[in-house]
């Protein structure tokens, strides 16, 4: 069910406010230009700096305007327990298909801690759960044996991986039998994580160039590795531009280059300075997207 480009949508924001007009827009591009599926509130939807009023009204409003034609795994992270039922029981009600749970971050569990905080949401809900393994972001690191040990609960479905090792799809796929999904969270390293047993990547690129990113999963899913890989070749100037500084300051840049929307972030995230715009523009006119 979870597979192909699934982008991590920018949140767009307009004198401070969530811009819905803008938001209901880049919903209706994805589904034209071939996005498999939409991650809302996520890191890239700026999740840590919404209120809790604005994170709930981004899934719903997400969730209405895509009306089934394609999966919508709400972001529901969080390092309280309780918030994260609470979000994840809202992204039920309102009809999301998922949601994604990021480690624990601050509080730096153990082992032992993880798994019994994604068992407390799975136990909460009715709904698949995509575990999010940032350890960059989150410090603590979801081992393979936890998240095997994880992939027993029937509702635990996939990994959104970001830890940039590409090797644990290959000894996770050593420990988990089921049907799984196996998402990397790096644009960089989406096609050779795919060759490891990957299915797909939560594309923060795909922000900037939906229709290219989402072929490239289309090849690799194919089994169309050669074709995948001059691609994303052709893509890897953009993926290196949108990290350029703190995201998602490049996506929203590019976005509004696009005129989707105003390159407003919340603070701490800083407007990208001129040296990064210019690579950005570069990089987009290199692929005809300008």
């Amino acid at each position: 069910m979870f597979q192909g480009s699934i982008v991590a949508l920018i949140t767009p924001f307009r004198q401070g406010k969530l811009d819905e007009e803008a938001l209901l827009r880049l919903v209706e591009w994805h589904i034209e230009q071939g996005t498999h599926g939409i991650v809302p509130v996520g890191t890239t939807g700026e999740s840590p700096t919404l209120t809790h009023d604005e994170h709930c009204r981004v899934v719903e409003l997400v969730v209405k305007q895509v009306a089934g034609r394609i999966p919508v795994i709400a972001g529901a992270g969080s390092n309280n327990p309780v918030e994260a039922i609470e979000y994840t029981l809202h992204a039920e009600r309102v009809g999301a298909d998922a949601t994604l749970h990021v480690a624990g971050y601050y509080n730096r569990p153990n082992q032992e801690g993880l798994y019994h905080h994604f068992k407390a949401v799975h136990d909460a809900t009715a709904k698949p759960i995509i575990v999010y393994n940032i350890p960059p972001r989150a410090i603590v690191d979801v081992q393979p044996a936890t998240l095997a040990r994880l992939a027993e609960l029937p509702r635990i479905a996939g990994v959104k991986d970001a830890t940039g090792d590409l090797a644990r799809p290959w000894t996770e796929r050593q420990l988990i039998k089921k049907p799984f999904a196996w998402l990397s969270g790096e644009d960089a390293t989406a096609v050779a994580y795919n060759i490891g047993g990957g299915q797909g990547c939560i594309s923060v690129t795909a922000n900037v160039a939906p229709k290219q990113v989402a072929e490239v999963q289309n090849l690799t899913l194919a089994g169309k590795w050669q074709e995948a890989r001059e691609l994303q070749d052709r893509l890897i100037p953009l993926h290196q531009a949108m990290f350029a500084e703190p995201s998602p300051a490049g996506a929203k840049y590019a976005a509004s280059l696009l005129g989707f929307c105003s390159e407003e972030c919340r603070l701490p995230v800083m407007p990208l300075s001129e040296a990064t715009r210019e690579r950005i523009r570069s990089a987009m006119q290199q692929l005809n997207l300008l």
